[in-house]
């Protein structure tokens, strides 16, 4: 099976409005939305969930106060402010277990915590693999790598070929674990200052794990000096501009519809956005 990460160094430049809208147009296809701070795929493609499950993705210190002698050492040794009075803040802990070796008499221990839930679902384009992190949880790039070998034996379990991976924004470990031992990623940027610094740096990640690359340039004609820069940048580094998308205010009415975008319009952006998968299928055929 092939499998496409669709990323951004960003947050904002239509990344799902094109993964979605390629859960549409491709066939043989598994979904995994990998964004799991903030998941929208399933606010468009409303999945019906079909097996849900736990993810203990972090531990908190938990006190035994009939084992506590009240010598404060546990309190003292903490570099997150997390004990207080004798008493473990569960919010502010990290469970880094710095209190449990110092504890003369045990009477601290690191108990697992529910990070979050992982889902299987079915949508009408197909299996689709996607999570949810509880606020203020940490450990997404664990839950990540859930989703994607939940992702992976959907598409044995189907005998799909191809897993079209919605990948979350910015450079950290959720894109790391969204990325690692694909086949192909898709950049998706904008003309601006901050879209072609963060196209850089998400590069540069791609490139370290020697993951081929593609650039896709959405709402382009925002800025067309911008727009320029961006494919200098490309074409110096290498990198294959597959499509440049127009700014196109039915991507909006689209989302409120809950419809991919190449389904609710027929315009030249709708149209780019096939030709972009194309030319992909061309690439994995």
């Amino acid at each position: 099976m092939k499998q496409l990460t669709i990323i951004s160094g960003k947050g904002g430049t239509g990344k799902t409005t094109i993964a979605v809208s390629f859960a549409s147009l491709a066939k043989q296809k598994v979904l995994a939305d990998c964004d799991v701070d903030a998941p929208d795929m399933h606010l468009i493609l409303k999945p019906r969930i079909i097996k849900s499950e736990e993810f203990r993705g972090s531990k908190r210190a938990v006190k035994n106060d009939d084992l506590c002698t009240d010598c404060g050492r546990c309190e003292a040794e903490c570099r997150y402010g997390a004990i207080k009075d004798l008493r473990i803040d569960p919010i502010k802990c990290e469970g880094c277990g710095v209190c449990v070796q110092v504890c003369p008499t045990h009477a601290i221990s690191l108990r697992e915590n529910i990070s979050g839930c992982a889902f299987i679902s079915e949508t009408r384009y197909g299996p689709m693999a996607h999570a949810r992190l509880n606020i203020a949880e940490e450990a997404s790039g664990k839950l990540v790598s859930v989703v994607r070998e939940n992702a992976k034996q959907l598409a044995e379990k189907h005998k799909k070929s191809l897993i079209i991976i919605d990948g979350p924004p910015g450079i950290g470990c959720p894109v790391i674990a969204s990325l690692t031992g694909v086949d192909l990623a898709l950049i998706v940027t904008e003309p601006t200052l901050s879209g072609i610094h963060d196209l850089k740096r998400i590069y540069g990640v791609a490139k370290h794990f020697r993951i081929r690359s593609l650039v896709c340039i959405n709402k382009h004609d925002l800025n067309e000096e911008n727009t320029g820069k961006i494919e200098d940048y490309c074409r110096e580094s290498g990198i294959e501009v597959v499509g440049k998308i127009l700014f196109d205010q039915d991507v909006t009415r689209a989302m409120i519809a809950a419809r991919p975008f190449v389904e609710f319009s027929q315009g030249n952006a709708a149209s780019e956005i096939e030709r972009v998968w194309r030319r992909i299928e061309k690439i994995f055929l």
